[in-house]
């Protein structure tokens, strides 16, 4: 199948990279299984610029915000109550954005994966 016919290339900022692994995890599934599949992953993934804007406002506000959204808590509340570790763990968080976008969204194949070989999801 071509790169651009794939189902995959539906998912909005798809990096080459996250297409790549998505790729690899859904072989083996059906047609049904795969748009279930998207269904499921792409109401979960995060992109890198959301995770970017987030720490941004970790500047000015609410420091950590992006943690406790790509679902870390501890951490997220550990930088609220340092002030992103002194905005040294902000800015470090800046600049990796799509290195924490691309870890959580590994995490969300693996459970939308399990969502769908169960049976769960739309049908």
């Amino acid at each position: 199948m071509d790169i651009f016919q794939s189902p995959l290339m539906s998912l909005p900022g798809i990096t080459p990279e996250e297409y790549a692994y998505l790729q690899q995890a859904t072989t083996g599934l059906n047609e049904q299984q795969l748009r279930n599949f998207l269904m499921i992953y792409g109401s979960r993934r995060k992109q890198p610029s959301e995770i970017l804007l987030l720490a941004l406002i970790g500047f000015v506000g609410f420091a950590g915000i992006h943690r406790f959204v790509i679902g870390q808590i501890g951490m997220g509340i550990l930088y609220f109550f340092t002030g992103g570790l002194c905005m040294i763990g902000t800015i470090v968080d800046v600049i990796n954005h799509k290195s924490l976008a691309f870890e959580y969204n590994q995490k969300a194949v693996f459970e939308s994966l399990q969502m769908v070989r169960m049976g769960g999801g739309f049908q």
